[in-house]
């Protein structure tokens, strides 16, 4: 099992990649295919609303058929096969229906994982081994900034597609043979999504996971690129050396984040506190953000690590899930947290579209305005929230 989770490890380590790589393309996709800021706003928000809605699919099938066959299938058709569409697209539309098949492959790898420690390991350890999961997986991340900007250079983004979609296969390939799956749980007790949205308690914990991983997963996988790009005049480069930055601190969020429920005793806390300090760098950023380029990626830094919660509310919302519907119950998180960004990252589209005749800086002010009061209100609501640790 150790192999299998090194595998899909891996595999999240793409799923991290394809989240965060049109950042760094931005340039040379406008140049070649004539694809706009809002075009790949639609790509990525597409993306991410696709991971989302399969995760109800991709919860039934970890109950049902197991963590090996779901997560091995689903990445060979839909990443491998998104990947290679993506290497020959030739207009903006091709690159989202790319996109949306990618998102359908990665969809089940880090569900897949975090299955198995929920089934396989104590309860107290989870967020520790999903942050750790999470955090190596973010490698993706910093592959996606300076080192993919550096291979366009070098060969091109189309064979570097080839490339992804090759790794993709090989990456499906590694799962199918070094997965085992959990011994299934034999009950009678039938349940579904609609059990796991009576329970009072994830009402208060589902409004911030839909709007706290937002704010950096967006401007990380994308609006970075244009941001850096229209305000201060960064190069293809330059941009991905700043991602690289803001990649790095997401990852070291994550590992800070994992055991700090154990250490302090709670995880409300925890969660609320991290988060309500990210309000307050995305509000400086809202107020600063054209006043120093170096200063506004030590901000995005910032919200980047502030913003690295996930692992922990998924462990808050896992405490009130049932056993027999554990994976449900991750994947309902899931869908809230990668759902959020998708939505953001049609809405910031929506934004950008509409204020950017003003000015060249007038979307960015108000794209970050709006991940400030939406994460705002994530918090208050989330104050209502009951306490777990195990």
């Amino acid at each position: 099992m150790k192999a299998g989770l090194v595998v899909l490890c891996l595999g999240y380590v793409l799923s991290q990649f394809f989240r965060a790589f049109l950042a760094v393309l931005s340039i040379d996709l406008g140049r070649d295919i004539g694809a706009t800021p809002e075009d790949l706003a639609f790509a990525s928000g597409l993306w991410f609303l696709i991971f989302a809605a399969m995760q109800l699919p991709v919860g039934w099938a970890l109950d049902r058929v197991g963590p090996r066959l779901t997560a091995a299938v689903l990445l060979l058709v839909g990443g491998a096969g998104g990947a290679a569409l993506f290497a020959v697209a030739s207009t903006p539309f091709h690159v989202a229906i790319a996109m949306g098949l990618i998102g359908v492959g990665c969809s089940p790898v880090l569900m897949a994982s975090y299955y198995i420690f929920a089934r396989e390991y104590p309860p107290a350890r989870f967020a520790t081994l999903a942050a750790v999961m999470l955090g190596v997986g973010s490698v993706g991340n910093l592959v996606a900034s300076y080192p993919t900007a550096l291979a366009v250079e070098l060969m091109g983004w189309r064979a570097t597609m080839w490339v992804l979609a090759l790794f993709s296969g090989a990456i499906a390939l590694g799962i199918w043979l070094s997965v085992q799956d959990p011994e299934k749980i034999q009950t009678e007790q039938k349940g579904s999504f609609l059990d796991l949205l009576r329970e009072p308690a994830l009402w208060t914990i589902l409004p911030l996971m839909l709007v706290s991983y937002a704010p950096s997963g967006a401007i990380r996988g994308l609006w970075a690129g244009p941001y850096l790009s229209d305000v201060f005049g960064l190069s293809t480069t330059q941009i991905g050396q700043a991602t690289l930055i803001m990649g790095a601190a997401m990852i070291a969020g994550t590992f800070a984040y994992g055991p700090l429920d154990r250490v302090l005793g709670t995880r409300k806390w925890v969660i609320f506190g991290g988060n309500a300090l990210a309000v307050v760098g995305l509000a400086l950023l809202f107020l600063w953000f054209e006043n120093n380029v170096w200063l506004s990626v030590a901000l995005m830094a910032v919200i980047g690590f502030l913003g690295a919660s996930f692992p922990v509310i998924m462990a808050h919302g896992r405490a009130f899930a049932p056993p027999h519907l554990v994976g449900r119950g991750m994947t309902l998180l899931n869908l809230f947290g990668v759902g959020g960004v998708g939505v953001a990252q049609f809405a910031t589209g929506r934004i950008h579209a509409a204020t950017v005749d003003i000015s060249p800086t007038a979307p960015y002010t108000a794209i970050f305005g709006y991940f400030a009061v939406t994460l705002a209100i994530g918090c208050v609501i989330y104050l209502f929230s009951r306490d777990s640790v195990d």
